[in-house]
């Protein structure tokens, strides 16, 4: 059964998008630069024979994938994708290593010559949100300090981040969780250099979803493209949760790898990373 119109268009632009082969460009490249401008949808309906609707759905097809965007009054431009920044998920349990968590971060993305940027910390006290509570084991009038912060690599947003850790910790002496400024040793650290919580372990809990409102505006993303959640709840030295760490990533600019066992690091940049066969699967 033959593709509907709409989507062979968007898989022809698509191609021409990648291989840079737009008819009005003389000179291929691997693709195209962003910002440069697109066919009309009077051009792309004389050229495919289509009417105004098919190629407006074409159109929002690409938009939806991140590879070009409309704007009012201008036309439509290739998008500047961004070079995905790869995250791994395991590391020192001790530490929080992974998930780009406050220091953690800056060294990461330092270390790929990538530049980060993070948000002063927005603290707030509450009661924990159900799923909060369920992950610390805590009943639903239990007060929490949260900390949301904003991430950008290369000035592009990278990722959101809010930590939940129970008011007594502040009550026991951990003063600094209600600050507006980022905790310089990591506060997993901080837990153990003033209370004595030694996180031991952390269960990470990954999930995919469409993004809310201020996720689309914040990333810059479709209403149905799609954003990681990783909910990472840390365990002190008695098995009792310490604080749950939820970021949001959204999939077209992040990847994750999970180590296993005693395994080196990659060896392949992305653009090398070898193509999966069924031997290797």
């Amino acid at each position: 059964m033959a593709q509907p119109l709409y989507l062979q268009i968007a898989e022809a632009l698509e191609e021409r998008i990648k291989s840079g082969t737009l008819p009005e460009y003389s000179r291929p490249a691997d693709s195209l630069p962003p910002d440069t401008q697109l066919p009309t949808e009077a051009e792309l309906q004389a050229q495919y024979g289509a009417s105004r609707n098919t190629v407006r759905d074409a159109i929002d097809r690409l938009a939806g994938k991140g590879l070009i965007e409309t704007k009012a009054g201008k036309g439509t431009f290739v998008k500047k994708t961004p070079d995905p920044f790869v995250t791994v998920l395991t590391g020192d349990p001790k530490v929080g290593v992974g998930v780009g968590e406050g220091v953690t971060y800056l060294s990461e993305v330092s270390a790929k010559n990538r530049i980060p940027r993070q948000t002063p910390p927005k603290v707030e006290l509450q009661n924990a949100p159900r799923e909060v509570r369920a992950r610390l084991r805590v009943g639903p009038d239990t007060q929490v300090v949260s900390r949301h912060q904003q991430y950008y690599i290369d000035g592009v947003p990278w990722s959101l981040q809010t930590s939940w850790y129970p008011m007594e910790f502040v009550t026991r002496g951990a003063t600094s969780l209600l600050i507006t400024q980022n905790i310089e040793q990591g506060a997993v650290k901080y837990l153990s250099e003033t209370i004595g919580l030694i996180q031991v372990g952390y269960r990470d809990w990954v999930t995919a979803r469409p993004p809310d409102s201020n996720e689309e505006k914040f990333f810059g993303i479709p209403h149905d493209a799609a954003v990681f959640e990783i909910f990472r709840t840390g365990f002190d030295q008695t098995g009792t949760p310490l604080r749950v760490t939820v970021t949001v990533f959204p999939a077209d600019r992040n990847q994750f790898i999970i180590n296993v066992g005693d395994v080196p690091d990659p060896e392949y940049t992305q653009a090398e990373q070898p193509k999966q066969t069924n031997e290797q699967a």
